[in-house]
């Protein structure tokens, strides 16, 4: 049997009665037709300044993605358990296709993230993160878990579906992605009951890493006032690199001293800062109301880049246009999202349906937290987008495609036996 036989076999569509398979849930669909209404509607004010065109190609994206989105929901959710390793591997081929091995890979600004179809590029990275999820949670599902000893074969083979995608991700380089993960697998852990000891030793190795990128982090900013000195001073340039053996970029490092202690990195603030300090200008300035939409200044003059504006920083044009109240309005939706998307986690019958869609709301949390938390200054500058606002033809239908397993998870949640 072919596989779209299967997915609509009546094995999948017709255990339930009639009535239950016309089950919709309402409010995440109309959180989601909200937030790209209003992506779309400042991803032109973004641009309006120079007649950028990003918004037409974000509205077809939109579009696809909600054909996506109506597809996956009407699809029994159970179908991805069965087939979780193939959708998972076509993740890891798409990430291995973009990297510099691959003839299609395309690089940009250093990075190499992309793959070019000719027709358009798209970013492997948010089809990895479906896959992953899908095969950790089918993982999960058919596994029993009590404590940590009892639960090894399981943790470490949870471990490495997750390593092997964050690795690949690191390596284009995209630290913003790979960073994910980690808050995406230990949400799935916790609802899984796993021994508290885990989270403990989880906890404790965490500290450890931190404070190791911290030690990294000191010595480079003492290599930059050393260089600073020398610039002041009239003497000799120092011409050596700073040397670590921690895999980070100096630029991510930048970024981590941006967030930490901007005046060693850019003591001018017209460097490596500069983005960050002009998002907390447009936020700032916004006031209660805003200035009004298409009215704003950061964007539209040029201080608050081009080629961030749109979709890394995309929040920044709305709290300046719209104030408060409309980023209220925002963060709102997000969490009525995000919180309904865990009630559905709590409605589902089965640990896979439970799996998925306490998997989807960490991981919409996250990009939510990280990107809004970098545009008024409490998290690092990771490029990590907003979701369903932020530009990206990948980004969006990944988007879309996450919440139509959720949607499918409501819908099916009495088909369990």
């Amino acid at each position: 049997m072919s596989v779209y036989s299967r997915i609509f076999n009546k094995q999948y569509q017709s255990l339930m009665h009639p009535e239950e398979r016309l089950r919709f849930d309402i409010i995440s669909p109309l959180c989601i037709l909200m937030l790209c209404a209003v992506g779309l509607l400042f991803i032109y004010s973004a641009q309006i300044s120079y007649d950028g065109g990003h918004w037409k190609r974000q509205l077809f994206w939109a579009v696809m993605g909600v054909g996506a989105y109506a597809f996956i929901s009407a699809i029994n959710y159970k179908i991805f358990l069965e087939y979780a390793h193939f959708i998972y591997a076509a993740g890891i081929i798409g990430l291995l296709l973009a990297t510099k091995f691959s003839p299609i890979s395309y690089e940009d600004m250093g990075a190499r993230r992309w793959v070019d179809l000719g027709f358009t590029r798209v970013q492997p990275t948010e089809g990895a993160k479906i896959g992953t999820l899908i095969m950790a949670a089918s993982i999960l599902a058919r596994s029993e878990i009590g404590s940590v000893r009892d639960s090894l074969v399981t943790l470490a083979r949870v471990g490495i579906v997750f390593l092997i995608p964050m690795l690949l991700i690191f390596l284009q380089p995209d630290l913003g992605s790979s960073l994910v993960f980690p808050p995406m697998i230990f949400a799935l852990l916790y609802v899984s009951r796993l021994s508290e000891k885990f989270f403990l030793s989880a906890f404790a190795l965490f500290a450890v890493f931190v404070s190791v990128v911290g030690m990294d982090i000191y010595g480079y900013s003492q290599h930059l006032e050393k260089l600073s000195e020398a610039e002041t001073m009239g003497a000799p340039a120092i011409t050596e690199e700073y040397s670590s053996w921690l895999p980070i970029h100096n630029y991510q490092r930048n970024r981590i001293l941006t967030f930490v202690a901007p005046d060693v990195v850019d003591p001018a603030g017209t460097g490596a800062s500069w983005n960050a300090n002009q998002a907390k200008i447009s936020a700032a300035t916004g006031g209660v109301s805003g200035k009004g939409v298409f009215k704003g200044t950061q964007a539209q003059l040029g201080y608050l880049p081009q080629a961030v504006a749109h979709n890394d920083f995309i929040f920044s044009v709305i709290a300046e246009e719209t104030g408060f109240l409309g980023s209220a309005f925002v963060v709102g939706l997000f969490c009525l999202m995000v919180t309904n998307g865990i009630r559905i986690a709590g409605l589902a019958r089965d640990r896979f349906g439970m799996q998925l869609a306490i998997g989807v709301s960490v991981l919409f949390l996250v990009h939510f937290f990280i990107n809004i938390g970098m545009t008024i200054g409490i998290t690092p500058i990771t490029g990590l987008p907003l979701p369903f606002l932020s530009y990206g033809g990948s980004f969006i239908l990944s988007c879309f495609i996450l919440q139509g397993l959720v949607q499918s998870v409501y819908r099916y949640r009495k088909d369990y036996t």
